[in-house]
């Protein structure tokens, strides 16, 4: 029913991924698997949704704070999860990264810990030394049957009460992993006996391949949020916008204070909101095909590398558009990769030492594409890795 075969040139769009490649990699010109939006079209309910409120002529101020906005978000995590929600409990922000930052600094004190699972999306890294805490980092083991948290190291850094906010990206990034109902448990009931709180990046919640299941406290007591966008699943990110359910009231009003009286960010981009609810309303099945079409890409990559380089061992994600692809039995100097990408292949695809030194020997590669560019991606890859190890 959707064509996500169809290749759209974004060049000339101001586009991040495309139009200023240079900036990361040095050279234009290259075909990008880098930042982590789509090359699909949003769904046709969203931009008809647009293209309406576009018609009509004034952009004034907006607001978010209505039953449109809130329902449509209830709705969508108790059809797409079975999750209820209370709507007093939710807020808009700008980014799902200004209402984490906010939270951070409403939950801890300058230099004290904020401990993540790494590798790490690397805006975490920057958002916490930016706001003057640590960084406590809980390496994921690697196994036959996916990322794994180290649970005696992860209670030895809970128990430290210098580690007051345990941020988790559910699912991960940038491995994929989607955390059990089970682990989710058990996370929260450490966090309450060590008295830390959660804040849960759910914002690639909606592209699993296997069952999500949303921050809910899980009776762990109200130092909480899960904060989420639409803007990762129905790739609108340009449309700004994204939200939280904050369970305590005094942290939620202390964020909305900020949000309105301190950084004058109340009033939203009206594209963003509508955008948002005509993606919840509506875009279900335009989602179901996409993940459908993203795994059979993920399937492409997994069975391509078994064929041409095994040692690989290559394995399909829990969740996400993004390849976690893991280097290290290949012994490859992975600065000399990332050039004859860039040199010879004229490929930009993210380096896993930009999460942290625990990725160093692996790349990340963007399949929220077509097929045709999957494959001259991976190909490129495949060569280059064959040229310095041949």
């Amino acid at each position: 029913m959707f064509n996500f075969s169809e290749q759209i040139n974004r060049k000339g769009s101001y586009c991040t991924q495309w139009d200023y490649v240079e900036d990361r990699f040095g050279e234009a010109d290259l075909l990008p698997f880098t930042i982590s939006d789509m090359d699909f079209a949003a769904p046709p309910a969203v931009i008809e949704a647009l293209n309406s409120r576009i018609n009509h002529p004034v952009f004034g101020y907006s607001r978010w704070n209505h039953s449109d906005f809130k329902e449509a978000v209830i709705h969508w995590f108790k059809s797409r999860f079975d999750a209820e929600f209370n709507d007093d409990h939710l807020v808009y922000g700008p980014s799902v990264i200004y209402i984490v930052s906010q939270l951070i600094r409403e939950w801890s004190q300058p230099n004290q810990g904020v401990i993540i699972h790494t590798p790490a999306y690397d805006a975490f890294d920057k958002m916490i030394l930016g706001l003057g805490r640590t960084i406590v980092a809980n390496k994921l083991q690697a196994t036959d049957s996916g990322y794994q948290i180290n649970w005696e190291q992860f209670e030895t850094q809970l128990a430290d009460p210098n580690n007051t906010i345990l941020l988790l990206c559910s699912p991960h990034n940038p491995t994929g992993r989607v955390w059990t109902s089970a682990e989710l448990t058990r996370m929260a009931s450490l966090c309450q006996k060590h008295n830390v709180a959660v804040i849960s990046d759910e914002i690639h919640m909606d592209v699993s391949f296997k069952p999500h299941t949303p921050w809910q406290g899980f009776g762990a007591g109200e130092r909480w949020a899960l904060v989420s966008s639409a803007s990762k699943s129905f790739n609108i990110p340009a449309l700004n916008g994204s939200y939280a359910f904050i369970a305590e009231e005094s942290a939620r009003d202390n964020y909305l204070f900020n949000l309105k009286q301190v950084d004058g960010l109340s009033s939203p981009s009206i594209l963003g909101v509508i955008g948002l609810m005509a993606a919840y309303q509506k875009g279900a099945p335009w989602l179901d095909e996409l993940k459908t079409y993203l795994y059979e890409n993920h399937h492409y990559v997994a069975q391509t590398l078994a064929e041409q380089l095994p040692s690989v061992g290559y394995q399909i994600p829990d969740a996400t558009y993004l390849a976690w692809i893991d280097l290290s039995s290949l012994s490859i100097d992975m600065d000399k990769l990332n050039q004859c990408l860039i040199k010879k292949h004229k490929v930009a695809i993210m380096q896993g030492s930009t999460y942290g030194e625990v990725g160093k020997y692996f790349v990340r590669l963007n399949l929220g594409c077509p097929r045709e560019k999957v494959e001259k991606g991976l190909m490129a890859l495949i060569s280059a890795v064959k040229e310095l190890t041949e």
